[in-house]
Protein backbone atom coordinates (compact mmCIF):
# COMPACT_ATOMS: atom_id res chain seq x y z
CA UNK A 1 0.00 0.00 0.00
CA UNK A 2 2.82 2.43 0.84
CA UNK A 3 4.46 1.62 -2.49
CA UNK A 4 1.22 2.50 -4.33
CA UNK A 5 1.16 5.88 -2.56
CA UNK A 6 4.84 6.69 -3.22
CA UNK A 7 4.70 6.27 -7.01
CA UNK A 8 2.12 9.07 -7.61
CA UNK A 9 4.03 11.37 -5.25
CA UNK A 10 7.28 10.74 -7.15
CA UNK A 11 5.51 11.39 -10.45
CA UNK A 12 4.17 14.71 -9.16
CA UNK A 13 7.60 15.75 -7.83
CA UNK A 14 9.18 14.86 -11.17
CA UNK A 15 6.61 16.95 -13.06
CA UNK A 16 7.18 19.91 -10.74
CA UNK A 17 10.93 19.67 -11.26
CA UNK A 18 10.51 19.80 -15.04
CA UNK A 19 8.11 22.76 -14.78
CA UNK A 20 10.61 24.59 -12.60
CA UNK A 21 13.29 24.15 -15.22
CA UNK A 22 15.18 21.25 -13.67
CA UNK A 23 14.98 19.45 -17.01
CA UNK A 24 17.49 21.99 -18.23
CA UNK A 25 19.73 21.76 -15.17
CA UNK A 26 23.38 22.72 -15.56
CA UNK A 27 24.56 19.12 -15.24
CA UNK A 28 22.50 18.20 -18.31
CA UNK A 29 24.54 20.42 -20.65
CA UNK A 30 26.99 18.21 -22.46
CA UNK A 31 28.70 18.22 -25.81
CA UNK A 32 27.93 15.09 -27.85
CA UNK A 33 30.69 13.20 -29.67
CA UNK A 34 31.88 14.56 -33.01
CA UNK A 35 30.14 11.77 -34.98
CA UNK A 36 26.83 12.54 -33.25
CA UNK A 37 27.24 16.27 -33.95
CA UNK A 38 27.83 15.60 -37.64
CA UNK A 39 24.54 13.65 -37.72
CA UNK A 40 22.42 16.02 -35.63
CA UNK A 41 23.59 19.43 -36.92
CA UNK A 42 23.12 20.89 -40.38
CA UNK A 43 26.36 21.55 -42.30
CA UNK A 44 26.04 25.28 -41.50
CA UNK A 45 25.41 24.64 -37.79
CA UNK A 46 28.44 22.35 -37.66
CA UNK A 47 30.67 24.84 -39.51
CA UNK A 48 29.62 27.71 -37.24
CA UNK A 49 29.75 25.93 -33.87
CA UNK A 50 32.65 23.53 -34.41
CA UNK A 51 34.83 25.33 -36.97
CA UNK A 52 34.32 28.98 -35.95
CA UNK A 53 32.34 29.76 -39.09
CA UNK A 54 30.03 32.71 -39.72
CA UNK A 55 26.66 32.60 -41.41
CA UNK A 56 25.64 35.25 -43.96
CA UNK A 57 24.13 38.45 -42.57
CA UNK A 58 20.42 39.09 -43.19
CA UNK A 59 20.06 35.45 -44.35
CA UNK A 60 19.76 33.65 -41.04
CA UNK A 61 16.92 32.53 -38.83
CA UNK A 62 16.93 35.00 -35.96
CA UNK A 63 18.29 38.36 -37.12
CA UNK A 64 14.79 39.76 -37.64
CA UNK A 65 12.84 37.54 -35.21
CA UNK A 66 10.87 39.52 -32.63
CA UNK A 67 9.16 36.73 -30.67
CA UNK A 68 9.49 36.50 -26.87
CA UNK A 69 11.62 33.66 -25.55
CA UNK A 70 15.16 32.50 -24.94
CA UNK A 71 18.03 31.34 -27.12
CA UNK A 72 19.96 28.21 -26.16
CA UNK A 73 23.10 26.54 -27.51
CA UNK A 74 22.13 24.34 -30.49
CA UNK A 75 24.64 21.71 -29.30
CA UNK A 76 24.06 21.48 -25.53
CA UNK A 77 20.84 23.38 -24.81
CA UNK A 78 22.50 25.66 -22.26
CA UNK A 79 20.60 28.99 -21.95
CA UNK A 80 22.45 31.88 -23.58
CA UNK A 81 20.31 34.94 -24.36
CA UNK A 82 16.83 36.37 -23.88
CA UNK A 83 14.68 38.18 -26.42
CA UNK A 84 14.30 40.88 -23.75
CA UNK A 85 17.96 41.83 -24.33
CA UNK A 86 17.82 41.54 -28.14
CA UNK A 87 17.97 44.59 -30.36
CA UNK A 88 18.36 45.48 -34.03
CA UNK A 89 22.03 46.34 -34.50
CA UNK A 90 21.65 46.75 -38.27
CA UNK A 91 24.33 44.09 -38.86
CA UNK A 92 22.04 41.28 -40.06
CA UNK A 93 22.83 38.99 -37.14
CA UNK A 94 20.92 38.62 -33.87
CA UNK A 95 22.44 41.00 -31.33
CA UNK A 96 22.02 41.18 -27.57
CA UNK A 97 23.12 43.64 -24.88
CA UNK A 98 23.94 40.91 -22.36
CA UNK A 99 23.79 37.16 -21.82
CA UNK A 100 20.85 35.56 -20.04
CA UNK A 101 23.23 33.34 -18.06
CA UNK A 102 26.71 34.92 -17.92
CA UNK A 103 28.11 31.68 -16.48
CA UNK A 104 27.27 29.90 -19.74
CA UNK A 105 29.36 32.32 -21.80
CA UNK A 106 33.14 32.20 -22.28
CA UNK A 107 35.01 35.05 -23.94
CA UNK A 108 38.31 34.41 -25.74
CA UNK A 109 40.73 36.61 -27.62
CA UNK A 110 40.37 36.11 -31.37
CA UNK A 111 43.28 37.26 -33.57
CA UNK A 112 41.82 36.09 -36.87
CA UNK A 113 40.85 38.50 -39.64
CA UNK A 114 43.84 40.82 -39.18
CA UNK A 115 42.84 42.23 -35.81
CA UNK A 116 41.85 41.46 -32.26
CA UNK A 117 38.25 40.64 -31.41
CA UNK A 118 36.53 38.90 -28.52
CA UNK A 119 35.05 35.54 -29.47
CA UNK A 120 32.01 34.27 -27.55
CA UNK A 121 31.70 30.52 -26.88
CA UNK A 122 29.32 28.44 -24.80
CA UNK A 123 30.82 27.13 -21.58
CA UNK A 124 29.56 23.54 -21.58
CA UNK A 125 29.59 22.64 -25.30
CA UNK A 126 32.44 24.99 -26.28
CA UNK A 127 30.39 26.05 -29.31
CA UNK A 128 31.50 29.10 -31.26
CA UNK A 129 28.57 31.53 -30.99
CA UNK A 130 29.89 34.82 -32.39
CA UNK A 131 31.70 37.88 -31.04
CA UNK A 132 31.12 40.67 -28.53
CA UNK A 133 31.90 44.30 -29.37
CA UNK A 134 31.94 47.53 -27.36
CA UNK A 135 29.62 49.44 -29.71
CA UNK A 136 26.24 48.38 -28.29
CA UNK A 137 23.45 50.45 -26.76
CA UNK A 138 22.97 51.30 -23.08
CA UNK A 139 22.87 50.04 -20.45
CA UNK A 140 25.84 47.74 -21.15
CA UNK A 141 27.37 49.32 -24.26
CA UNK A 142 27.95 45.77 -25.51
CA UNK A 143 26.85 44.06 -28.73
CA UNK A 144 26.83 40.30 -28.53
CA UNK A 145 26.68 39.58 -32.26
CA UNK A 146 25.65 35.94 -32.54
CA UNK A 147 25.15 33.39 -35.29
CA UNK A 148 21.58 32.10 -35.56
CA UNK A 149 23.03 28.73 -36.61
CA UNK A 150 24.63 28.37 -33.16
CA UNK A 151 21.35 28.77 -31.28
CA UNK A 152 17.89 27.30 -30.92
CA UNK A 153 14.99 29.57 -30.00
CA UNK A 154 12.55 28.50 -27.27
CA UNK A 155 9.35 30.61 -27.45
CA UNK A 156 8.02 31.78 -24.08
CA UNK A 157 4.91 29.60 -24.45
CA UNK A 158 7.15 26.50 -24.77
CA UNK A 159 9.59 27.24 -21.94
CA UNK A 160 7.98 24.90 -19.41
CA UNK A 161 7.47 22.08 -21.91
CA UNK A 162 11.10 22.37 -23.08
CA UNK A 163 12.47 22.29 -19.50
CA UNK A 164 13.26 26.01 -19.16
CA UNK A 165 10.32 26.93 -16.93
CA UNK A 166 12.46 28.92 -14.54
CA UNK A 167 12.75 31.63 -17.23
CA UNK A 168 9.01 32.04 -17.73
CA UNK A 169 8.78 34.71 -15.01
CA UNK A 170 10.98 37.00 -17.14
CA UNK A 171 8.12 37.35 -19.59
CA UNK A 172 5.26 37.86 -17.14
CA UNK A 173 3.80 41.38 -17.19
CA UNK A 174 4.16 43.18 -13.90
Amino acid sequence: MVRKMIMPVLAILSLLAVQAGAGAAEGAYKKPAKAELKKSLTPLQYTVTQQEGTEPPFQNGYWNDHRAGIYVDIVSGEPLFSSLDKYDSGTGWPSFTKPLEPGNIVEKEDRSWFGVRTEVRSRHADSHLGHVFNDGPPPTGLRYCMNSAAMRFIPKEDLVKAGYGKYLNLFMKK
